[in-house]
């Protein structure tokens, strides 16, 4: 590691995140013990397969629900993440309205808003200590082509039915109130956003259904779904539900390998920061991030640390994952330099903890929920990145899809959307690295001082089809 980044005494690097060392990274539970019969079976333990089980049986206390989990729940981007429940589209809502009408796409909008206040009023309810404040988002702009997008984001979002409350630019001493980011030329504010500790929040959910009779099997990988059926090497777990709750682990399937694209996201985080909060601010504990292409993302957490993520080596060939989200050195210098340049005050404390996890990337960056009746298979994810509120939203759309239900949610645009596979290899990987390269070059000719989004930046929406 570069002396550049000066590391705590007890600095760790992967061991799948820092938001396990508090509660304690979990050993895998028993295996399934052989065959067996169900009504609805979760591949995952993750927030999608767990808020299905949680409504689902919610629904129907008499439904034998099995979980099945490759490590242990959690293990995924739901204990990863950078812990942002926040309520925006996992798409454009431009795609969503093409297929269903713009009313449907700002109705869509809504329901993500409320997801937000549904996970914050269930994890009180059911007693989960996720470290939850409401505090809303604010995103900065660093630099003229910055603050034109910034512009353009509020415009797009009233031309979408996002009203002043929902989303409104901060003037300078506002801002400055907030959170003090160094060389902020703009700021917009959302109340649409929480700070949760994501492993805290997936743990307590599994405990949860748990308790409500649902059967998870951990250290259990699956090696095929079915009609009506999820094999594994310990047994077959026949239901008359198949639901595939694997986000970006989904390409480790052969059958889904060019489903969905496993992207990667790496985060740092400091030691607690003590005294150098007063030169900072961030007393309201909203979430940060940026109008950059390679953009950041970042929170503060319940014990006073700057948790802080941003795009290391996007995507690994062959859609494999990473290791036990260890993290490359340059990736870790990265983030830093950056975080420091936000935040020049945090030269002064060290980096105490390094991971990097994948999401779920569909070919046209848009979320699907789906349920067929006749296999019985199902699915939900591809979030791109909004995954801890989108899955709360996916569960119970999945609950009223298998159970028949003619609600809102089961006709949300998101339902039964179809999309294309990703590209074969090599060309997936080319393009992946291709895309994020030139949303780097166009950040630094931003940087430089060009006053409006870089060419190279829309050549890079081209490519990635976004």
């Amino acid at each position: 590691m570069s002396t550049r980044v000066p590391l705590s005494t007890d600095f760790v690097n992967g061991d799948v995140s820092f938001w396990f060392r508090s509660p304690g990274l979990p050993e895998a539970g028993p295996p399934l013990p052989g065959d067996r019969d169900a009504d609805v079976v979760i591949v995952g333990a993750g927030y999608t397969g767990l808020w299905t089980a949680y409504y689902l049986k919610k629904a129907d206390p008499a439904l034998r629900i099995v979980i099945l989990e490759k490590e242990f729940a959690g293990y995924g981007a739901s204990g990863r993440n950078g812990g942002w429940l926040v309520g925006e589209l996992a798409g454009t809502p431009e795609r969503y309205a093409a297929t269903h009408g713009a009313d449907a796409a700002r109705r869509f909008q809504r329901v993500m808003f409320e997801a937000v206040d549904e996970v914050v009023a269930v994890t009180a309810a059911e007693g989960v200590d996720a470290d939850v404040v409401k505090g809303g988002v604010t995103t900065v702009a660093t630099n003229a082509a910055q603050e034109r997008r910034l512009h353009e984001l509020v415009a797009h979002a009233r031309r979408w039915g996002w009203t002043e409350e929902d989303l409104r630019p901060l003037e300078p001493d506002e801002r400055e109130r907030r959170l003090r980011v160094s060389g902020a030329v703009g700021a917009v504010w959302s109340p649409h956003c929480a700070r949760l500790q994501p492993a805290k929040l997936v743990r307590g959910l599994a405990d949860v259904v748990r308790g409500l009779g649902v059967e998870v099997f951990e250290g259990t990988p699956v090696t095929g779904i079915a009609p009506r059926a999820a094999r594994t090497p310990y047994g077959t777990v026949r239901a008359d539900y198949v639901i595939r709750a694997t986000e970006g682990f989904t390409a480790e399937m052969r059958q889904y390998h060019r489903a969905w694209l496993p992207m990667n996201s790496s985060m740092i985080v400091t030691e607690p920061l003590g005294g150098i909060w007063d030169e900072i601010g961030w007393q309201g504990c909203e979430l940060l991030g940026d109008m950059a292409h390679y953009y950041m993302y970042a929170q503060r957490t319940a014990d006073g640390r700057i948790a802080f993520g941003g795009r290391g080596r996007p995507y690994l060939y062959g859609s494999r994952v990473d290791d036990r989200g260890r993290t490359h050195d340059w990736t870790v210098e990265a983030l830093w330099e950056l975080l420091t340049q936000m935040f020049p005050a945090v030269r002064a404390s060290r980096v105490a903890h390094a991971w990097s996890g994948v999401l779920g990337v569909p070919r046209d960056w848009c979320a699907t929920v789906h349920v067929d009746h006749a296999t019985g298979i199902g699915w939900a994810g591809g979030y791109t990145g909004h995954g801890v509120a989108a899955a709360n939203l996916a569960g119970r759309t999945l609950r009223d899809l298998v159970l028949r239900r003619g609600t809102e949610e089961a006709a949300l645009p998101w339902v039964d959307r179809r999309v294309r596979n990703w590209e074969v290899e090599p060309l997936r990987w080319a393009g992946v690295h291709a895309m994020y390269d030139l949303y780097r070059r166009a950040d630094a000719r931003e940087r430089a001082g060009l006053g409006r989004t870089s060419l190279l930046a829309r050549l890079a929406d081209s490519v990635s089809g976004r």
